[in-house]
């Protein structure tokens, strides 16, 4: 970041970032003079008037002051840190962003103005409105537009305002200064105003992104308190950015007044959405790094709809997550993670599965009433707690019921037990885990971080033996030719069997079926289908078929 704070910053703008400054500014004098006449020459301040409707709705206050627009929040930080970003969040000093958006459009609407500004046909779309929603801590309606490419979203600057009786804010029009202190981050505060083209800071952002801090606006446990998602964003951003968190925010993140707010104020789609930004970014580890040193595994990682859930020890759970930093960072053709791992969402599988390890020591809980198996209290925590897709829960679910299948037939290859040359078995235990989609390598991926964590639970520790050990049983995987087993196809169905065998299809079908597969396993490469269709005949007993 230049050293540039001595005097007022000014930022380099592309020229789709110029041509969309020029617009806004251009709409906005369009504006002011058809409601303020005279009176139309935007003050830098942009302090507005004092009107606002109380409760943060669509209502603009009565009309006193220019327009004044800024860009806000994410954009300026990435800028200032000269990072590419199309993040941009367009703030309104006087007026809703649904208000504005639509007198924008009317300025659009008019032919030479679209000239004016070189906009294509295609280059002003339909404005959309995120209505309030407090429930979920949306606390003021954010409107979009698409505009030249890029989705911008407009949004008045306000002040929150929280009381001890209601969990949710009084939102009402306010200052930049207002806005600014209100914002989970020092770096997240700052303003590039459009009109004077320099950026403001209200809150010493600029001074931090120098020393590469987070630092709250306000009082930490103040900020926490009204807004405990707040602790994940400043997680997520200072792994992203690698930046550290100041010391008095960072003792306090952990606080149980926090924490249980995080419980049970914030819905868990939007923990969910923070979580899935952690850990998609390449520096996913720094995130469960801050996460596990501050203590806050129970308050995410948990359905707080249940209220005796379980809660695992999670002494160990850094040898898991730190093995799949190493696994990956050391990763090579051939290795445990080049073959476990072959797409971007098995990564961010992988990084997400890594964080229910912990529950893996835990005893599953007792059968339903009706004697169906309970949900593994991983897959529980993923839906409840996390509300992660039905995909990711399935996943989970089959991770737990087929670790101790996994980790037996690693250990006929460890010890070179009987069998361990039967394709077949290999291959059809592959085709069992992978039932259903469930992403068999992730499923052993999953098996070898909880097997580091119960072995190496220092993540001190030397967890090479363990590691060699999977190494190997993958190794000999690939020598059998079963990896890609789930896609082998079928060379008899059960028609073709019930045909052959002169018997309706039945209850014997899927036995018969699998034999047939088997068989198949046994005896690669072969194209004839009657080869498997003998070996039912020869077991026709056992496979239950009946007579003719």
């Amino acid at each position: 970041m230049a050293d540039n704070t001595s005097g007022p910053i000014s930022l380099t703008l592309t020229p789709l970032e110029q041509q969309l400054r020029d617009l806004l500014v251009s709409a906005a004098e369009y504006i002011d003079q058809q409601d303020l006449g005279a009176k139309a020459s935007p003050p830098a301040d942009g302090v507005p008037s004092d009107g606002n409707d109380g409760n943060g709705a669509s209502a603009s206050p009565p009309r006193r002051d220019p327009l004044v627009l800024r860009w806000a929040g994410g954009w300026v930080r990435d800028k200032l840190l000269g990072l590419e970003s199309h993040d941009i969040d367009t703030a309104i000093n006087v007026m809703t962003g649904e208000a504005f958006v639509k007198r924008l459009r009317d300025y659009v609407d008019i032919p030479e103005n679209r000239e004016r500004h070189g906009l294509a046909p295609d280059d002003v779309g339909r404005l959309h409105t995120v209505a309030r929603n407090p429930d979920k801590s949306k606390h003021l309606e954010t409107s979009t537009l698409k505009l030249c490419g890029l989705d911008i979203d407009f949004v008045n600057l306000r002040r929150e305002t929280y009381t001890e009786e209601s969990r949710n804010p009084i939102v009402e029009f306010g200052t930049a200064e207002e806005d600014a202190e209100r914002r989970d981050a020092t770096l997240n505060a700052l303003f590039y105003n459009l009109h004077t083209g320099l950026v403001e800071d209200f809150v010493g952002g600029v001074e931090d992104l120098r020393r590469k801090i987070l630092r709250t606006p306000m009082d930490p446990l103040q900020t926490f308190l009204d807004d405990p998602l707040r602790v994940l964003r400043l997680i997520r951003f200072a792994s992203r950015f690698e930046f550290s968190i100041d010391p008095a925010a960072e003792a306090l993140m952990a606080d149980d007044r926090v924490l249980d707010k995080l419980r049970v104020k914030i819905s868990r789609e939007r923990v969910y959405q923070e979580l899935e930004k952690m850990l998609k970014h390449p520096n996913a580890i720094a995130a469960l790094r801050f996460i596990d040193r501050l203590g806050l595994y129970h308050a995410v990682f948990t359905d707080p709809d249940r209220v005796d859930m379980p809660r695992p020890n999670v002494a160990a759970w850094k040898s898991a997550y730190e093995c799949l930093h190493h696994l990956e960072e050391t990763k090579t053709p051939g290795s445990i993670y080049s073959l476990l791992v072959t797409t971007e969402e098995a990564r961010y599988f992988a990084w997400l599965m890594v964080t229910l390890a912990p529950f893996e020591q835990l005893p599953d809980d007792p059968p339903t009433r009706k004697g169906k198996p309970a949900p593994p209290l991983a897959a529980q925590a993923a839906r409840g707690g996390l509300k992660a897709s039905n995909r990711f829960v399935d996943f989970v679910t089959a991770a737990h019921n087929n670790r101790r299948s996994i980790v037996e037939l690693r250990d006929v290859v460890r010890d070179q037990r009987e069998g361990v040359d039967a394709r077949d078995r290999f291959g059809m235990a592959i085709r069992e885990w992978d039932s259903k989609g469930s992403l068999w390598r992730l499923q052993v991926l999953y098996a070898v971080l909880v097997d580091v964590a119960e072995r190496v639970p220092d993540p001190a520790g030397n967890a090479e033996l363990v590691l060699a050990e999977w190494q190997k049983f993958l190794d000999h995987l690939v020598e059998l030719d079963v990896m890609n087993a789930p896609s082998l196809k079928r060379l008899v169905d059960g028609n073709m069997l019930s045909k052959a065998l002169g018997v309706k299809p039945g209850v014997w079908t899927r036995a018969a079926l699998d034999a047939a597969l088997a068989w198949q396993f046994r005896n690669p490469g072969v194209e004839d289908p009657e080869g498997a269709i003998e070996e039912v005949r020869k077991r026709r007993d056992e496979l239950g078929v009946p007579s003719k």
